[in-house]
């Protein structure tokens, strides 16, 4: 990973006194035991605190219905955290000797067939049916994989650990005060819907420009042209206002269905993407 400066430097400095531990303890037992600040093919390896792995699959909502991917495991933490909550769950992770670590600690917690890992390159790894990723990445990395994460199902969710992206701004956000001195912000990011573009309705012709989940654009009837506002996407949901008309909906690939709320009045609402 092609790091910044100020994270390098953050990264190295954590917890020199915790990798001479774990060295000692690793001659003592003959086992592999990871280093905090070892040198990984993308990132220095630095831990997920626990507190905070368990605040990121609070906010990533996971269930037992979740499939959950982690793009370099490391240890396995997020992984093995996310299948103690009965999720299906899969880390992907370059180092061999962390990979079979993390299948040590699977087995240790009992969760061996929620959990599995793959030894690989997670710029490789083919995550496009994961539900949710739980990730602790740079923000060069998280750039780079932008696009893959964007091409996720509408309501997929990404929980990251203190970094983002450059301009794909957080859904929610939450730091930890509590059970946790450094690395302590989780975020998250639902993968929003593709509107952008025309759309056919009874209420008039929609045309919307989006931004990642914010949107902008206008409504026209009847040779009258209305800017939305606050319009927004949440995955596959949509809401904006137009001219004091509340709309909201679900997208469902070319078509979007839903209320419409306007002088005490609610009416339902369907458009239809205009052929390109």
């Amino acid at each position: 990973m092609n790091l910044k400066r100020s994270a390098v430097r953050a990264l190295a400095a954590i917890s020199l006194a915790a990798a001479a531990a774990g060295a000692a303890d690793a001659q003592v037992t003959g086992e592999f035991r990871p280093e905090v600040g070892q040198a990984g093919k993308d990132v220095v390896w630095v831990p997920t605190p626990p507190a905070l792995v368990e605040k990121m699959l609070d906010l990533a909502r996971v269930t037992p219905q979740d499939y959950v991917v982690d793009l370099g495991s490391g240890d396995g933490r997020n992984i093995i955290a996310a299948a103690r909550r009965g999720a299906r769950a899969v880390g992907f992770e370059f180092n061999p000797a962390m990979v079979e670590l993390s299948r040590r600690t699977a087995a240790k917690e009992g969760v061996s067939e929620k959990a599995s890992f793959v030894e690989g390159d997670m710029f490789e790894a083919d995550f496009s049916q994961a539900s949710v990723l739980a990730l602790f990445l740079l923000p060069d990395n998280m750039m780079k994989l932008q696009g893959k994460f964007l091409g996720l199902k509408p309501g997929s969710r990404i929980v990251g650990n203190t970094f983002g992206f450059q301009d794909w701004n957080p859904d929610e956000q939450e730091t930890l005060t509590t059970d946790c001195s450094s690395w302590c912000t989780a975020l998250l990011w639902i993968v929003p819907a593709k509107v952008e573009g025309t759309w056919q309705s009874p209420q008039g012709e929609l045309t919307l420009t989006q931004q990642f989940q914010m949107l902008s654009g206008t409504l026209n009837a009847g040779g009258r042209s209305g800017p939305i506002a606050g319009g927004r996407l949440r995955g596959d949901q949509i809401s904006f206002t137009v001219a004091g008309a509340e709309y909201s909906g679900r997208v469902n690939g070319d078509t979007i269905e839903g209320t419409v709320k306007s002088q005490g009045r609610t009416d339902t609402w369907r458009a239809m993407r205009a052929p390109r």
